[in-house]
């Protein structure tokens, strides 16, 4: 699969048993080597509704997939063979909210972006990176309870997951730098879905 260029529109899908969970539409920033760097702005996403039209948390049961708005900017590292992403989240206003690490496969390239798999587990981290904080240790519990994971991937994610924060605390590149004064290219609109977001 080609690399993508700067700017470039892509779709960043949670992907459960080969059916789409959650999409979002973001733009590229970085994609080279090892890792790639991707912009998620304001807009709007599909995301997983149960028959009762509560928004799901984990793949149980059937779902439809409807719009979602989001209001904030997220910067997202990534890296092969990583089973984490690792982000910097702004408000709206771009005021920094904190960092967080989603502990997910590692992101398979596709010809309109990248999957994965997300494994529930996830990290606050302060901005100023002392402060960390584990979070969604519940529904990982009840993940493995339903049977989507096992203890010994709980165990695995983290493991995963204190890699990834060590990484961001130790500031290792690319978190070497203060990113919170980051902004998306002034040409770039508010992206949406590529052409065949929903075929897997």
């Amino acid at each position: 699969m080609r690399r993508f260029e700067r700017g470039e529109p892509v779709a960043l899908r949670e992907l459960w048993d080969g059916r789409i969970f959650e999409a979002l539409p973001a733009r590229i920033t970085d994609d080279r080597g090892d890792r790639r760097t991707v912009y998620i702005g304001p807009c709007i996403s599909k995301s997983a509704r149960g028959t009762n039209g509560d928004w799901l948390r984990l793949p149980v049961g059937d779902w439809t997939l409807d719009d979602r708005p989001s209001r904030n900017h997220l910067l997202s590292f990534s890296f092969d063979g990583v089973a984490a992403a690792t982000l910097l989240i702004w408000s709206a206003e771009w005021e920094p909210r904190h960092w967080y690490v989603n502990l997910e496969t590692p992101p398979r390239r596709t010809s309109i972006g990248f999957d994965y798999t997300d494994h529930a587990l996830d990290v606050l981290v302060s901005i100023d990176r002392t402060n960390v904080t584990w979070k969604d240790e519940d529904e990982l519990d009840e993940a493995v309870g339903l049977g989507l994971f096992t203890r010994e991937d709980a165990a695995t994610f983290r493991r995963d997951g204190e890699r990834a924060v060590e990484k961001l605390v130790n500031r290792e590149s690319p978190f070497d730098r203060d990113w919170t004064d980051w902004r998306p290219d002034l040409s770039w609109t508010a992206p949406e879905l590529p052409a065949g977001w929903d075929r897997t």
